[in-house]
């Protein structure tokens, strides 16, 4: 029988797999934000369809990142993922991006069980430069017609560097939540 008082945990971050929900289906421009009091999702806003997400975007349970939100994951996938699913993922590496001023970091990761594309995506490198050229324009723009310059994408780091904030994010949660 199942139990079903278990929690989802970030997953085993020092093996380079995690837990993420999906908050946002690439493709999509309603911004969706989990609300933890209430445990739903919330629209948070319906943003401009040229700003629509290059990616999925989702969560890491039990976390909690500098922005007072959970520690945000992209999601590389041939397919737009539903919002509420959660997958278990392979840590690629990290964009380091500020948003008003504040860090609010990005975790990049593939499905753990992509037999399509994620077997042969290792790093953020095997991602290409356009990939990553995308994204950046995304989250340097996409608050532009509301907050010009609000958010800055600082950099990407691999692997290792976004275990290392995952980790302090779970701990932040830990102490604050």
């Amino acid at each position: 029988m199942a139990d079903f008082n278990q929690v989802l945990t970030p997953g085993d971050i020092d093996t380079g797999e995690l837990n993420t929900v999906v908050e946002i289906p690439e493709g999509s421009y309603l911004k969706v934000e989990w609300d933890r009091k209430r445990a739903a999702f919330m629209l948070d806003r319906v943003e401009p369809a040229i700003f629509a997400k290059p990616c999925s975007y989702g969560f890491i349970p039990q976390t909690l990142d500098e922005d007072g939100d959970e520690l945000d994951t992209l999601i590389v996938c041939d397919e737009p993922l539903p919002m509420g699913l959660w997958l278990k993922a392979r840590i690629l590496g990290i964009m380091n991006f500020e948003d008003d001023n504040e860090m609010d970091h990005k975790i990049v990761v593939v499905p753990a069980d992509d037999r399509n594309t994620g077997d042969s995506i290792k790093t953020l490198d095997d991602l290409g430069l356009r990939w990553k050229q995308k994204l950046e324009f995304h989250f340097n723009h996409y608050k532009d017609l509301k907050k010009p310059g609000s958010t800055n994408v600082i950099g990407w780091g691999d692997a290792e560097q976004a275990k290392v904030i995952i980790k302090e994010c779970i701990e932040r949660y830990k102490t604050k939540i």
